[in-house]
Formats: structure tokens, C-alpha cells, sequence
């Protein structure tokens, strides 16, 4: 027989254990959500690396931007963007891998834009890809790669392009070209591939149907990326007496190439699409105060508050001077993205893609600033333009600089979403 104190333990001892299996566990820690990944495949090594970081900067600024409010809102609970980062090495065959290479990371998103013939490939590819194999289905989101036959006869569903393509661009550039009375022979020079090459003949459709008495003085192709020394094409340029130059030069083309023109002292006017970033201002100099224009779908001296807050959040994150490159559109297509997974309640390509189909953007998250909106019809962007002229930090209009060089830019013209807009060709077959 038990002793009357070690029954009372036993009882006391059962009744606690009793309550114990009563409690219910602590509910296991909540796993963290799955994030959606976007790849970034871009030439991050090689002549154009500085470009793809410049860019990358963008979008690293815009990821956070979107994860700091919790991420995309979905059914299932908010999810934060990943960005992988893959170097293309700035040819196609490595292009092809690093998509392979996202697909098998189960990435659905891929950005990409410095390179018309990367993203042709892309497209291609994409475009197998998604009728293969339907439950991996990727969208390419383009930022730069601007030869418009992407959003025309090679047109696709599973692309969409943020950025004026070239004939837009060299149409706001050539309404400028169409003002300045003095130019009687302009030169092209450009870059020899799809890009460079519908450049320069939009600049001669333009100039032809706009300033028929101006002589095309010029029509010079260059291999892309292996110039280092453009001083030979500097000195054609002068030869042919050309009042002006017009170029979709890019990169260290572009830079390398005002650098010869200054040295051989080439007294010409650039119409440029590029020459307010990437070392251009600071190569250029004073030579450039009212002599180079370029055209963007934004500039840091537009001058309205929402442009000041949105230029001052980029200083901010990255201050260093070289890191200057700051553009709407590659902060734009996350903050689209994110609205289109939201509208569609998934993250599959395909709702995805049909969520941006038509929509309208919604500035509120950048301030504000900017307007545009996707063309169902083919996937381009329609947004406003700038075309801006190179002016000393302080003079009329000239807040900021470009990476610190002393000069920044100026609006000389703006045109409004609708008088960007052209005609397509696009025959879209869609899933």
C-alpha cells in the first residue's frame, strides 16, 4: 500500500500532466515566404560592363522599394522580390545560357535590355520555351533594346518594352534637328548591328521628310564594342563639314567617340540618345554647353517636385558620383510588375502578361511622377519624351549635374505620351 503523502505526489504529479497534454503546442515558427524571382541577365563583364551594373543599380533601387512596403500582395499571403544576377558577358550564346540557366531556377521574370540582338535571342527562345513547356512559362521584360521590329513583325507575347523604341527616339530628335535652322549636313554614325542599323535609317526617313534640304554627309557603321580608338572616324566627321552628328551610340561607343571629336576638334552638334550618362558628360566637357542634345523618357532636371524626390531617393541609396545613371523606366517595370501579379492574383507568366495588357501606370508609387501606359497591341510602352541640351550646373534649369562632371541637362523639348506614339505592324498571337 501506498503512504497517504506519496499518493498525494502521484495525484498532484497526474493532474499536472494532465493539464500539460491539455495546452495546445505553440503554434512552429511560419516559414518565410517564397520570393518571386526576377533574373537581371545582362553583359556585366566585358566593354559594356559599366552599362549593365548602371542599369542594375535601377533595379536593385526599385526591388527594395517594392519589398520595403511588404512586397506584391498576393491571395496567398505578400511575397517579396529576389534578383538574380546573370552575366551575359554581352554576347548571345551566353545570353541563351543564363536564361537556361534562371528557367532551371524557376525564375518567370527575366529583365534585359542592353543589346537589341540579346533580346531578339531572348524572345526566340522565350517564345519555344513557353509553348514547350507551358508550366514554366517566362516573360522578357526589356528596359533598352530599342530596334522597333521587337514591337512590330517580331513582336510577342511573352515581351513588353518600357522603353521608346528607336524611331520614337529619333523622331523627338529630329523635331529638335527640324528647329535648327544652321544644319545643312549632318553625319550618322552608329553601330554595326540591328540596333545601330534601323538608327540610322530612321534618321534619314526622319530628315529626309522633315528638313529635305539637309545632305547626309555621312553614313558610318562601326563594329560594336571593339573600337578603342575613334579618332579615324573623328576626322571624317570634320572632313565632311557636317553641322551635325547623330548617333545611337551607347556605352563606351559613345563615350570614346565625343572623346575623338573633341580632340579633333570636330564644331558639330550632337543629336545623341545617350549622351547625358555613362561617362558622356564628363568626356564631352565644355565643348558640349548647347552643342549635344539627347532624348529620355526622363532627365533629372524635369524640375517638378515628384522628379526631385525620385532623383534625391537614387542619390541617397547610391552617392557616389560615378554611380549617377538614373532612369524612370527601369524603376517603373518592377513597380508594373508588381501591380500586374497584384491585379491577377498570381505570379504565372501567362495571368501576368494579360494584367499588363492595356494597363495604365500607377505613379503614386514613385511620387507621382511620370505616365504611360502598355499598348495591348504590341506591348510598347507609351510614355512621354525629353529631349534635353547639355548646359553648366546652375544655369537656367540646370539643377544637377551628371556624374559630377559639372554639366548636366536641360529640357529644350517635351512631347507628351500621345505625340510619342507610332504606328505598328505587330500580328500578336497570343496563348
Amino acid at each position: 500500500m501506498f503512504s497517504r503523502d506519496l499518493k498525494l505526489r502521484i495525484c498532484r504529479w497526474f493532474c499536472a500532466s494532465l493539464a500539460l497534454a491539455c495546452v495546445p503546442l505553440a503554434p512552429a515558427l511560419a516559414a518565410p515566404a517564397e520570393p518571386v524571382r526576377l533574373a537581371f541577365i545582362e553583359g556585366l563583364s566585358g566593354p559594356f560592363a559599366n552599362a549593365g551594373e548602371a542599369v542594375y543599380r535601377n533595379i536593385v533601387l526599385s526591388v527594395e522599394r517594392v519589398n520595403a512596403r511588404g512586397g506584391v500582395k498576393l491571395p496567398g499571403g505578400n511575397r517579396p522580390f529576389e534578383l538574380l544576377r546573370y552575366d551575359s558577358k554581352g554576347n548571345n550564346e551566353e545570353t541563351l545560357a543564363m536564361l537556361r540557366s534562371a528557367i532551371d531556377s524557376r525564375v518567370g521574370f527575366v529583365l534585359q535590355g542592353n543589346s537589341s540582338s540579346a533580346a531578339a535571342v531572348l524572345v526566340d527562345a522565350l517564345d519555344k520555351h513557353n509553348q514547350r513547356e507551358p508550366q514554366r512559362r517566362a516573360l522578357l521584360l526589356n528596359y533598352s533594346a530599342l530596334d522597333p521590329a521587337l514591337t512590330n513583325e517580331k513582336c510577342s507575347f511573352w515581351h513588353f518594352r518600357f522603353d521608346a523604341h528607336a524611331g520614337m527616339r529619333m523622331a523627338a530628335l529630329t523635331d529638335a534637328l527640324h528647329d535648327d535652322a544652321k544644319v545643312k549636313r549632318v553625319y550618322l554614325i552608329n553601330q554595326d548591328y540591328s540596333f545601330g542599323q534601323q538608327v540610322a535609317k530612321s534618321a534619314r526617313a526622319d530628315i529626309a521628310a522633315k528638313r529635305p534640304d539637309i545632305q547626309i554627309a555621312g553614313d558610318e557603321l562601326h563594329p560594336l564594342g571593339r573600337v578603342k580608338d575613334f579618332l579615324p572616324y573623328a576626322a571624317k566627321i570634320k572632313a565632311s563639314g557636317a553641322q551635325a552628328v547623330v548617333t545611337g551610340n551607347w556605352g563606351n561607343d559613345l563615350t570614346l567617340l565625343v572623346k575623338a571629336a573633341r580632340e579633333a576638334g570636330v564644331d558639330a552638334r550632337f543629336y545623341t540618345f545617350y549622351a547625358d550618362s555613362l561617362g558622356a558628360p564628363t568626356a564631352i566637357g565644355e565643348a558640349g554647353v548647347g552643342r549635344v542634345l539627347a532624348v529620355s523618357e526622363w532627365h533629372a532636371n524635369v524640375g517638378t517636385a515628384a522628379s526631385e524626390a525620385f532623383y534625391k531617393a537614387f542619390t541617397t541609396r547610391f552617392p557616389a558620383p560615378q554611380d549617377d545613371f538614373v532612369h524612370v523606366r527601369m524603376q517603373l517595370i518592377v513597380e508594373m510588375l508588381a501591380a500586374a501579379m497584384e491585379r491577377a492574383g498570381s505570379t504565372e507568366a501567362t495571368a501576368v502578361a494579360r494584367a499588363l495588357e492595356g494597363m495604365v501606370y500607377d505613379p503614386r508609387p514613385l511620387g507621382g511622377l511620370h505616365e504611360g501606359t502598355m499598348r495591348r497591341a504590341d506591348h510598347q510602352f507609351i510614355q512621354p519624351l525629353y529631349v534635353s541640351v547639355m548646359d553648366k550646373v546652375g544655369s537656367g534649369g540646370v539643377l544637377h549635374d551628371n556624374e559630377g562632371s559639372g554639366y548636366g541637362f536641360r529640357t529644350v523639348r517635351y512631347l507628351p505620351p500621345a505625340a510619342t506614339e507610332q504606328a505598328t505592324t505587330c500580328q500578336m498571337e497570343r496563348p
